[in-house]
């Protein structure tokens, strides 16, 4: 009713009211927690991430704290079995094998997500550059982006390791000139897609910068395709790792 005043129950009614609404309502949740609170009720990703925690501090400290080194050799035990004193056995030349297989996964590891960090950043950055922009800097970017990858990576990779040498960094930088292409690719297409949406014009309207748009408002829309597309990077370094190392251009174990 117009003019109606209201006594001091109707107001202890009305805010034990929005006290319930709020209690009810959905807590804030910033882009990062949210991604944790639902890595949280799938058991499985639990389980991986475990089990990778586990195999990540094998190869740290393994290697470390073993009383053999992974360059030990002992000729009075050359290939000998799976034993108390030697978990993997012995090559052929005495050296034990549980510290060289945890040695060799130290660099395999180190090598993998360096490289697929690198090549994400790198990648969603100039994507999403090129996505946002259009016109004459998308052009130049994809056309620099179509020579690049009708170049076979693995020639490329291998043409940066005879001229650097062998080695953690070369072979590094030599995944990471090749290795963003597809990250760039696939981010320019999210990121034309986005740039349309509702959010995006609002930010503008309220005078938010290009660059800030990029990197506070669609980049995060598309964290995810970033995150999946970097786990399946660092499988695919490790193995070029391994390739480079099978024909003798990977020997960078001393460096580690």
């Amino acid at each position: 009713m117009v003019g109606e005043q209201r006594t001091n129950d109707d107001f202890v009614i009305i805010g034990k009211n929005l006290k319930r609404m709020e209690s009810i309502s959905r807590p804030s949740l910033s882009y990062w927690k949210d991604a944790w609170r639902r890595l949280t009720k799938n058991k499985i990703a639990i389980l991986s991430l475990v089990l990778i925690f586990i195999y990540i501090l094998l190869a740290v400290f393994v290697p470390i704290f073993s009383k053999y080194g992974y360059a030990d050799v002992d000729s009075g035990k050359m290939n000998q079995f799976l034993s108390t004193e030697h978990w993997f056995g012995t090559d052929s030349i005495g050296r034990d094998l549980w510290v060289r297989v945890w040695r060799g996964a130290r660099v395999s590891l180190s090598i993998g997500f360096i490289a697929a960090i690198l090549n994400a950043v790198l990648g969603a950055f100039v994507g999403g550059i090129s996505g946002y922009y259009g016109g004459k800097i998308d052009m130049v970017i994809m056309r620099i982006i179509d020579v690049l990858y009708g170049i076979p990576a693995l020639i490329v990779t291998i043409l940066v390791m005879v001229v650097l040498g062998s080695g953690i960094n070369s072979l590094i930088i030599a995944m990471v000139i090749v290795g963003w292409i597809g990250t760039a690719r696939f981010v320019r297409g999210e990121v034309m897609r986005l740039k349309g949406q509702d959010f995006v014009a609002a930010a503008k309207i309220l005078g938010v910068g290009n660059f800030r748009i990029i990197i506070k408002h669609v980049l995060p829309n598309i964290m995810g395709l970033i995150i999946t597309n970097l786990m399946m990077a660092v499988p695919n370094a490790i193995f070029r790792e391994a390739f480079l190392s099978y024909i003798g251009l990977g020997n960078c174990a001393s460096g580690m």
